[in-house]
C-alpha cells in the first residue's frame, strides 16, 4: 500500500486554499481526506492536489466534505430551550441591546435558529446577527434559506407556520428572519475575530480541532465577548477549567465572561 504524503498535502491546501488543516485531529482528518481522495479516483495526494485545482466539482467536494456541514434548527433542543431562557432572564437585564455571532454556521440553520428566538421573544438586536463559516459555498446556501425536511425535526407547528413557507417539499424561510442575519467567510484557526459581542454561539466545531487549537479558539472568543456575554457551545463541548479564559458555566453547555 501507497504511504501517502500528508506533509506536501497540508502545505499545498494551506498555500493554494488557504486552509491550515494541520490545525485538525490527525488521525480523524487523515480517515477523511483517504476517503474523499478515493472517491475521486486519485492514487496519490499529489495526484488529487491536481484534480482539485483543475476540476471545480472535486475542489467543492473536498471543501465540503473537509469542512463537516451537519446542522440542523434548534439542534440539541433542550440545551437551546436553556439559552433561550438566559437570554431573557440574564442577557436581557443587562444589556439594552444583543449583538450575536454564530461561529462555523454551516447551512444557516443555527443563526437563523437564534433569528427567530430574538424575534419571537422581541429582544432587541444592536446589529444583524453575523454568522460565519470557512466554506464560501456553504454560505451562498445559507443565505438562499431554503431547507429541508430533515433540517426542521426541532422547529414547532407554529414557528413553521409563522417562519416558514412549504415549497415543492422545500421550507423557505420568511424575508424578515433572513434579513436579520448577515453572512462571511471566516477562518476560525487563521482570521481574526471581532469583538464586542454579547453571545457567541459556535457549536460542534471544535471537537475536530487539536487540543491547542481549541484552547486558542476559546480565548480568542473569550475575548471577543463583553463582559457578561455567553459562549454557548456544543453538546459534547465541555470547557475544562473555563475560568482560564475568564468565563464560568451557567447552565449546561453555556458559559458567561465574568472577566
Amino acid at each position: 500500500m501507497t504511504t501517502l504524503n500528508f506533509e506536501f498535502f497540508y502545505g499545498w491546501v494551506f498555500t493554494n486554499l488557504n486552509i491550515q488543516l494541520s490545525a485538525y485531529k490527525e488521525k480523524q482528518l487523515q480517515r477523511r481526506i483517504q476517503t474523499i481522495m478515493r472517491q475521486s479516483g486519485a492514487q496519490s495526494l499529489e495526484e488529487y492536489s491536481s484534480l482539485i485545482h483543475t476540476d471545480e466539482g472535486i475542489k467543492k467536494q473536498f471543501l465540503d466534505y473537509i469542512t463537516i456541514n451537519v446542522t440542523e434548527f434548534f439542534r440539541n433542543k433542550d440545551l437551546f430551550d436553556n439559552f433561550e431562557e438566559l437570554l431573557k432572564t440574564n442577557l436581557s437585564k443587562k444589556f439594552d441591546s444583543i449583538s450575536i455571532w454564530s461561529a462555523a454556521c454551516s447551512i444557516g440553520a443555527e443563526p437563523y435558529s437564534l433569528a427567530m428566538i430574538m424575534d419571537r421573544s422581541n429582544l432587541p438586536l444592536k446589529r444583524n446577527i453575523v454568522a460565519t463559516d470557512i466554506d464560501q459555498t456553504i454560505l451562498t446556501r445559507a443565505r438562499l434559506g431554503e431547507f429541508k425536511e430533515n433540517d426542521m425535526n426541532n422547529v414547532s407547528i407554529i414557528d413553521r407556520k409563522k417562519y416558514f413557507k412549504e415549497v415543492d417539499s422545500r421550507f423557505v424561510l420568511d424575508q424578515k428572519i433572513k434579513n436579520m442575519v448577515d453572512f462571511k467567510q471566516h477562518d476560525l484557526v487563521l482570521d481574526e475575530f471581532e469583538k464586542g459581542f454579547h453571545v457567541i454561539v459556535c457549536r460542534n466545531v471544535t471537537i475536530y480541532f487539536k487540543n491547542e487549537v481549541k484552547e486558542e479558539i476559546y480565548d480568542k472568543m473569550s475575548q471577543s465577548l463583553v463582559t457578561g456575554g455567553l459562549l454557548f457551545t456544543g453538546a459534547t463541548e465541555t470547557i475544562y477549567q473555563p475560568e482560564r479564559y475568564g468565563l464560568r458555566k451557567v447552565a449546561s453547555f453555556i458559559y458567561e465572561k465574568y472577566s
